[in-house]
């Protein structure tokens, strides 16, 4: 409608902006103007930031302008330890219990996948729950699982520490009673010597995802498909980014397809810096040397990078995580082989990073690097990183910061928690891993997840750990002070990663130039009481200038993705992560009742096993108070 007195600006449709979100309260991350009420994108990158009043100019005839209702915007997040490339190629064959509070409505949630799942293939629930997440606080049992699928195979890994498989899966994974312990596992049997469906990790994890390996997989076209749908799944918690760190079970180049079709067809919706892992004991310097002779850490574009190799170097270096187990010796004299691939590594310009769980094993390779220093060869300009570090002391902190390292942290005590503190005790766990000391030593730290197969991939569980030192279950770990304040906590969510694959000067933050990476948030995360910090999620994420993923008001804005495939997918009919938000999960009236259902059931449980003298009539310790009423 004309205004009199007012003139409309020539139209000028480069300076306009593509995307503009405005009636924000935007955290930059950026100590220059930490904070906007708008932000305007354009080629993919931030243009300008300020009032909405100062960014109106920038609104022409194609720009999507979108209100933000007042919410939270922040940079996107950058997971910098997750499996997303592994992960991707098994989403939507997995049963996620993940953010399930009931073991009650889990077991239901398997019984119902078995109802539909084809014959010959398996239900796989694979990380990302713990039995402390549960109102019963236990796990399921073997004949519970039975019960719910007699005849589908079922294989629910649980942690580092052990599996459970049904009496089919049993008989899918061919284990008879003649089947020998693999080194390093144990396979439980009964007293009839047939194996019962208890895999144990003692301590390695291998006896459990060789025989998850034994499942079915998915054909090139469904693996496509799967890893859409979990790279969105991803953008569904503000993930723009991720640092991929292989793993076991992932071969350079064939796993890797996948992710360089989507990127060369423009369908990746989050950027990747990957890394590369030997696979083979023996092999390991051999697979380094074709590697750096045939490729370069910074190939590819912003949205699919190498970034160097780890998180394993050699097997024999590599410690193990299972913290219901004692800490495991690693064989003397590793360091020979290890120094060899180090060097090559370094020989060739050629960054890594190292999984190490045990100040013991970080100790061991500080005196690997601290050698190749002397000579001038360590770090020589290349970047390198420990992994997860939970037991790391102060001594070696000061080692890493000496030679330039840096520290990338996850959450796994947000699930293996109770373990640890059973093992170690209190004054250990409270500063496990020791974060604060690490970012007072100036330290880079970043933070991620290590999902898929332990921790779950949404990060405000991870976030939400870092600020409350608490477990999912709500154990109390860390004391005031090694917990971290809220946008320190962001910082290594945003920051952290992108420094760890030198991008800091395009990620991590919104400032002009940036790439236009950002979540609207559906809770304030700076402000909103502890307790909901898990439960957000985005209701609008923006990777490169694209909607990528959009709810709420705004669903519908986000570029389609095809149909979850094949149709009888556990994704495709409860989805991912059981937050009560997304549609096909229980609301949260549902939720709270199943969980009530379950407490209920449990104490029934609990008193049948009194008046049978099993249990002290003594309420146990691990019973939340506010079950009490």
């Amino acid at each position: 409608m004309p205004v009199a007195g007012l003139v409309p600006a020539p139209r000028r449709e480069h300076a306009h902006a593509d995307l503009l979100v405005r009636n924000a309260k935007v955290f930059t991350g950026d100590p220059a103007r930490p904070g906007a009420r708008a932000v305007a994108l354009r080629d993919g990158r931030v243009a300008a930031l300020g009032d909405d009043h100062d960014l109106a100019h920038l609104v022409g005839p194609g720009t999507r302008v979108v209100d933000a209702l007042g919410r939270r915007v922040i940079p996107g997040l950058n997971d910098a330890h997750l499996h997303v490339i592994r992960g991707g190629l098994n989403y939507v064959l997995e049963l996620r219990w993940d953010g399930v509070r009931s073991l009650r409505h889990a077991l239901a949630m398997l019984r119902e996948q078995a109802g539909r799942t084809p014959k010959g293939q398996w239900i796989r629930v694979v990380g990302g729950w713990t039995a402390e997440q549960f109102a019963e606080r236990r796990m399921p049992t073997v004949a519970e699982l039975n019960a719910a699928a007699p005849d589908t195979p079922v294989f629910v890994l649980h942690l580092y520490q052990s599996a459970l498989m049904n009496r089919a899966a049993v008989k899918a994974a061919g284990f008879t009673r003649d089947t020998p312990d693999p080194r390093g596992g144990q396979i439980v049997r009964g007293r009839d010597g047939e194996p019962n469906g208890v895999l144990l990790a003692a301590p390695s994890a291998l006896v459990l995802y060789s025989t998850l390996a034994k499942a079915p997989v998915l054909d090139a076209a469904d693996k496509r498909t799967s890893t859409r749908h979990f790279l969105r799944e991803l953008n569904r918690f503000g993930l723009t980014s991720a640092v991929d760190a292989a793993g076991g079970f992932q071969n350079f180049p064939d796993d890797y397809a996948t992710v360089t079709d989507l990127a060369g067809a423009g369908e990746l919706t989050l950027r990747i810096a990957y890394h590369l892992f030997p696979q083979t004991a023996g092999q390991e310097l051999a697979d380094l040397k074709r590697w750096t002779e045939t490729v370069q850490p910074g190939d590819g574009d912003e949205w699919l990078r190498l970034n160097g190799a780890g998180e394993n170097l050699t097997w024999a270096a590599a410690d193990f995580e299972n913290f219901s187990e004692p800490r495991p010796e690693l064989a003397a004299g590793y360091e020979t082989e290890f120094e060899s691939a180090v060097r090559l590594l370094l020989e060739n310009g050629w960054g890594f990073r190292l999984h190490a769980t045990y100040d013991e094993t970080i100790r061991r390779d500080l005196a690997v690097f601290e050698k190749l220093a002397a000579e001038g060869l360590f770090p020589g300009g290349n970047r390198w990183l420990f992994d997860h570090a939970e037991t790391v002391s102060a001594g070696s902190l000061d080692r890493i910061a000496a030679l330039g390292g840096a520290v990338s942290v996850q959450n796994r005590m947000s699930f293996q928690g109770a373990a640890f503190l059973d093992r170690y005790g209190p004054e250990a766990a409270a500063h496990t891993p020791p974060v604060r000391a690490m970012l007072d030593r100036g330290l880079t730290v970043a933070a991620g997840t290590d999902a898929t197969r332990v921790s779950s991939y949404n990060p405000w569980v991870a976030l939400h750990w870092l600020v409350t030192g608490r477990t999912v279950g709500g154990t109390a770990l860390s004391p005031a002070g090694n917990p971290l304040d809220r946008e320190t906590a962001l910082g290594l969510y945003t920051r952290g990663g992108a420094l760890l694959t030198g991008e800091q000067d395009v990620k991590g933050t919104l400032r002009e130039g940036c790439y236009g990476d950002l979540a609207i948030l559906s809770d304030d995360y700076l402000t909103v009481p502890e307790d909901v910090i898990p439960g957000i999620e985005s209701v609008l994420t923006v990777v490169g200038g694209r909607i990528v993923h959009a709810a709420a008001e705004y669903e519908g804005l986000d570029e389609a993705v095809p149909p979850v495939s094949p149709a009888w997918s556990p994704v495709a009919h409860f989805g991912g992560y059981q937050n009560g938000r997304q549609s096909g999960c229980p609301s949260g009236a549902r939720q709270a009742s199943l969980v009530a259902e379950a407490v209920a059931e449990s104490e029934q449980h609990r008193r049948w096993r009194v008046a049978r003298g099993s249990v002290p009539e003594t309420r146990p310790s691990f019973v939340d108070p506010c079950f009490e009423h």
